[in-house]
């Protein structure tokens, strides 16, 4: 059982507000009938908003291709929040499991799952980040041992923990890291003489970016896909 002001605020893209002017004024039936009661319950009722029928929506996983200039943020003057990038009316459930800088292109997980995201951001869920690095000087093979090794990053009192650098060219590496410190990446980079130009993130846990996403789409993720951070 519910309340009909928050079956409406959490399924059709309402605030408890505008819902409940919604019913006062006879826009909300259910099962056929005008309903302007906000503290009625319902369960298993078809509810209509203008003769539409509400379906409900539950727990929401999102998989987008962030591209760059676009932040991570519920919040930006200029719109240019990645939640912006999603089309469709329950956007405003969503909140960012995992963060990308403004210049970073890649994988983002947003979701309406708190305890999810919990499961995807915790620390002690050890989950792994892939990302493609591109950048300013020669790679040398002595950086994949060091990057294991871990690499003591500017005003650390300890390395990171063991990283895999994989050498692809003389410019770009796959580096796959284990914790979320503030500018890890470039970070790492930085502290052995090198600049990351260019930086995008193609896996969390055991989900790689879908290869047919173009730079700001999305798409919902299976259960199977969602269940693996479980």
């Amino acid at each position: 059982m519910i309340r009909l002001d928050k079956f409406l605020s959490d399924n059709a893209n309402l605030t408890r507000k505008t819902a409940k002017h919604a019913l006062h004024r006879g826009d909300v039936t259910v099962d056929g009938v005008v309903v302007k009661k906000p503290d009625i319950k319902i369960s298993n009722q078809q509810v209509r908003l203008n003769g539409e029928l509400i379906e409900i929506v539950g727990d929401l996983y999102i998989m987008l291709h962030k591209p760059a200039d676009y932040v991570c943020s519920t919040v930006d003057d200029d719109g240019l929040s990645v939640l912006n990038l999603i089309d469709a009316p329950w956007r405003e459930k969503l909140h960012i499991a995992g963060r990308l800088d403004k210049d970073t292109t890649g994988l983002v997980l947003l979701t309406s799952d708190g305890k999810w995201s919990h499961q995807v951001t915790s620390p002690n869920a050890k989950c792994t980040k892939e990302y493609l690095v591109t950048v300013e000087r020669p790679l040398s093979n002595e950086l994949v041992t060091e990057f294991e090794n871990g690499i003591m990053l500017n005003n650390e009192n300890k390395p990171t923990k063991p990283a895999q650098l994989t050498i692809l060219s003389e410019y770009r590496a796959k580096l796959v890291i284990s914790e979320g410190k503030y500018h890890q990446v470039k970070r790492m980079f930085a502290a052995v003489g090198n600049h990351v130009k260019i930086l995008h993130r193609s896996r969390v846990g055991e989900l790689v970016l879908d290869e047919s996403l173009k730079e700001g789409e999305w798409i919902k993720l299976t259960e199977q896909q969602y269940l693996s951070f479980s």
